[in-house]
C-alpha cells in the first residue's frame, strides 16, 4: 500500500462546503474531500484501537454460561462491525489514491461526474447514482434469476 501524503498545497477556507454550482473537483473542491476521507479515516482507526483494547481487557471466562454466552454474541458483533471497517478503510485509500491520480470523483462505468450531493453523503462513491441504479437492478434481476 503506497503512503498517502497528509498535507497538501491548497488551502481550504474556513466553513467550505462544496457546491454544485462550481467547477466540479476544482483544487479546493479536491482538498475538502481529501480532509473528509482523511478524518473519516482517523475515525475508524481510533475505534478499531478502542475495540481490540477493551476486547484485550474483557474477559470471556465468566463462570455464568448466559454471561460468557453474551459477551461472545458481543464480541462476534463487534468484529463483524470492524470487518466492515477494515473494508470501508480500504475504501477510503482507494478514494484517496484517486485524489492523488485526478480520477476522484468521475464515475468509473461512464466517466461522468459522480455529484457533489452524492459525493457529500457517501464519500467513496465510485458510480454515479444512475449507474449505482443500473448495478443494483441487474444485481436484483440476476438474483431473481438464480432464485
Amino acid at each position: 500500500m503506497t503512503a498517502m501524503p497528509e498535507t497538501s498545497s491548497t488551502i481550504l477556507p474556513p466553513d467550505y462546503k462544496p457546491k454544485a454550482k462550481e467547477e466540479f473537483m476544482n483544487p479546493v473542491m479536491l482538498e475538502y474531500f481529501r480532509q473528509k476521507l482523511l478524518r473519516w479515516r482517523v475515525e475508524l482507526l481510533a475505534e478499531s484501537k478502542e475495540t481490540i483494547h477493551e476486547m484485550q481487557e474483557d474477559n470471556l471466562q465468566k463462570p455464568d454460561i448466559a454471561d460468557r454466552a453474551s459477551a461472545e454474541t458481543d464480541h462476534a458483533l463487534e468484529l463483524r462491525t470492524r470487518d466492515r471497517e477494515r473494508k470501508l478503510i480500504s475504501k477510503i485509500n482507494a478514494a484517496l489514491e484517486k485524489i492523488e491520480e485526478g480520477s476522484y470523483g468521475y464515475c468509473e462505468e461512464t466517466g461522468e461526474p459522480i455529484g457533489v450531493a452524492r459525493l457529500e453523503a457517501r464519500p467513496v462513491a465510485t458510480l454515479s447514482l444512475e449507474a449505482q441504479e443500473r448495478h443494483e437492478r441487474k444485481e436484483r434481476t440476476q438474483r431473481d434469476l438464480r432464485e
